[in-house]
This record gives structure tokens, sequence and C-alpha cells, in this order.
């Protein structure tokens, strides 16, 4: 006969309770977390909205030459390289550009290579990644080819589009095409209207306050990424983490669904850089293979257009245009490598030789990083100031 167990007893009486204790926190911390990125959204719309103001109002002399600089396309894009690889994050820059381009400070045509410059730079952060993994030589070369070919992807998309763009205004005229079935201004020079958000009550109490211009728009940029960090950490934890730790072999399984799964989880974190580094761990690890994480490399490039999507709402037609471009750019270059396998080896191949080279000699890999994006683009704008 079993002896008698008392339903108090420690055994029986703490499993539920435990279990019930594990519950609440549980629950309460993921609905802080959608709380966390409510907020996240708010704030981002709100900085948004104060850089608009801000630039509109501004005449600094300084803030007047680093535009007037813009009037160079081949300077605008390595602005835009080096600023998002100098702050790690393109949607920082792309937000901002929008912005600028909504208060009328910028044109449509001028701020284009800034977005496509703004492509290249994001890609350093995954490529910094890679390095972590110098102690160990295979697994090093895994990751810096993984790394190296989100950079790849890029710099062929520009090398490709960016002349198309400067001879013959390819991205912002089909932009112009696609921004008119949404708002009726033709100039796409200055802002359409601007719609009263509803943050700019606070908007413009913020501006009265402060008075000056210049040190608006630094608080507005600040704001914008501080915006993004919160906002990409939040969504993150809330909606990718698990669901990518959960999946990642079913995500590589086939072409089309790990490009689709790119820009889900990007559209979701609202950052290329943060789904892109998560690559680089399974590549190294050889959990998959950098053929196969390939596409959801460049799905993410287009789930990250999202953040010019939402800075560009209420905004001018101009800056609903360049959040476009953004979408086309991106979307045009997963066009012309993603369904045909010859053409999508050809990154991957370069990958995978810088890979090798790299392990030959590691300080390649640091002196790729300072030259690509550091070194070149700084000296480039500094020969080509007139």
């Amino acid at each position: 006969m079993l002896p008698f167990q008392n339903p108090l007893s420690a055994n029986h009486r703490n499993t539920p309770m435990e279990s019930l204790e594990e519950q609440k926190p549980s629950s309460f911390g993921k609905y802080l977390k959608y709380v966390q990125v409510f907020l996240a959204l708010l704030l981002f719309i709100f900085a948004i909205d104060l850089l608009t103001v801000a630039m509109g109002s501004i005449n600094s002399g300084a803030a007047l030459e680093i535009l007037q600089a813009t009037k160079n396309p081949f300077i605008s894009l390595f602005i835009g390289l080096l600023v998002t690889a100098l702050i790690q994050s393109s949607s920082t820059v792309t937000a901002s550009v929008v912005a600028i381009v909504a208060s009328g400070n910028l044109t449509l045509q001028q701020a284009v290579p800034i977005v496509l410059g703004a492509n290249i730079g994001t890609t350093l952060t995954s490529t910094l990644v890679s390095l972590s993994y110098i102690m160990n030589k295979k697994e090093f070369r895994r990751a810096l080819s993984a790394g190296i070919s989100h950079d790849v992807f890029n710099i062929l998309s520009v090398i490709i589009l960016f002349p198309m763009e400067l001879y013959f205004g390819f991205l912002s005229g089909l932009a112009e095409k696609i921004a008119g079935l949404f708002a009726s201004d033709n100039a796409f020079e200055g802002p359409l209207v601007y719609n009263r958000i509803f943050t700019r009550t606070a908007t413009d109490w913020i501006v009265d306050q402060i008075n000056i211009p210049f040190l608006t728009m630094i608080l507005s940029v600040f704001l914008v990424f501080l915006a993004i960090k919160v906002l990409s950490t939040a969504m993150y934890k809330s909606f990718v983490k698990d669901s990518f730790e959960d999946i990642n072999k079913l995500i590589f399984r086939k072409t089309g669904l790990a490009f689709f799964y790119g820009i889900f989880f990007t559209a979701a974190v609202q950052s290329s850089t943060v789904t892109t580094s998560l690559v680089v761990p399974l590549v190294a690890n050889k959990k998959v293979t950098l053929a196969k994480a390939f596409p959801f490399i460049i799905g993410a490039n287009i789930g990250t257009t999202i953040t010019a999507v939402i800075a560009s709402i209420y905004k001018s037609e101009a800056a609903i245009a360049l959040a476009i471009v953004h979408i086309l750019f991106n979307s045009i270059g997963a066009l012309i490598f993603l369904p045909f396998p010859e053409i999508r080896k050809i990154p991957v191949l370069i990958a995978n030789y810088m890979g090798k080279t790299s392990l030959q000699n590691r300080v390649f890999g640091f002196a790729y990083i300072l030259l690509t994006f550091f070194i070149i683009p700084f000296l480039l704008i500094y020969l080509s100031k007139d």
C-alpha cells in the first residue's frame, strides 16, 4: 500500500504555484515589451517630425555648406556611406534624410546618392561581428565570408544602379511616378503640405523652448537614433529572437523562404544589421551554408526600408518618393541577383574568396574594413571638394 500523500505537501503544493508565478512575470514582461515597442514608435515619429521642423527653419552656415556639398552626387554617396558606418544605423540616416527632404532643404535627386551610400555603410556591423571569430581559423573564414557577402551585394547593386540614376535619373524618376499616386505635387523639391501630425503640438513647444534650430536638429537626430535602437531591441525580443532560434533550419531550406523571412524579420526589428549579424554565427558554426543564407541577407535589405516608409508618413511627396527610392534600390538589387542561381553565386564567390584571403593574412580583414568604410570615403570626399 502506497503511503498517504498529502495534497498540500511541498511537491504537490509548490509545483502549480511555481508555474503560476512563472507565467505571471513572463506575461507581464511580454506586455511590457509591447508597450516599449509602442512608446519607441511614438518617439520615432515625434523625432522625425521635430527634425523636419528644425531643418525647415535652419539657416546655419555650416549646415548649408553640408547641404551644398550634396550637389555633387559622388560626395553624397560617400557621405551616406561614411556617416552610416560611423553611427552604425542606416535607419537613422535614411529617416533623417527623409525628414530633410520633407523640410525642403534637400531635393529628391540630391538625397538619392546618400541613401545608396547608407546601404553600403550599414553592412559594416555584420563584418565587425565576423572579426570576433578571428581566433578560430575555419570559423573566422566562414564568418568573414558571411559578413562580407552583405557588403558585396550592396556594393555591386550601387555599381549597377548609381550610374543609371546619375545619367538617367532612373530611381528618382520611377519613384516620382509611383509617389504621384499618393500626392499631387509635381515639383518634388519642397513640402507638399505640412499636415499637422498628432505630435506637432509637442514639436512646436520644444522648438519654441530651445529657439535655436541647429540645437533642435542635433536633439532630433539623437532622438531618432535612440528611438530606432529602443524599437529594434524591443521588436527583436518580442517577435524575432525565439522564432529565429526555433526555425533557423526551416528558414534556409528554400531560397524563396529565406528571402521572405529576411524581409519579415528585418521589417520587425527595423535593422538589417541586427538580422544579418544573426546569420554570421550560423554560417561560422556550419549550421547553414553561405549560399543558403545569402537570400536571407537580400531579403533583409528590403525589410530595412520600412523605417524610411514610416518616416515619410505625413510628409511631402518628395519624402514619399525618397522612401520609394529606398525600396526600389533594394528590390531591383534583389531582382538582379536572386532569381538566377549563376548570378546569385557571384557575391557568394567573391565573399568566399575574400574570406580565404583573410585566412592567409588576418590583417586583411581589418584593412578591408578601414579602407572600404572609412579611409576611401573620407579621401574621396576630401579630394572631391572644389
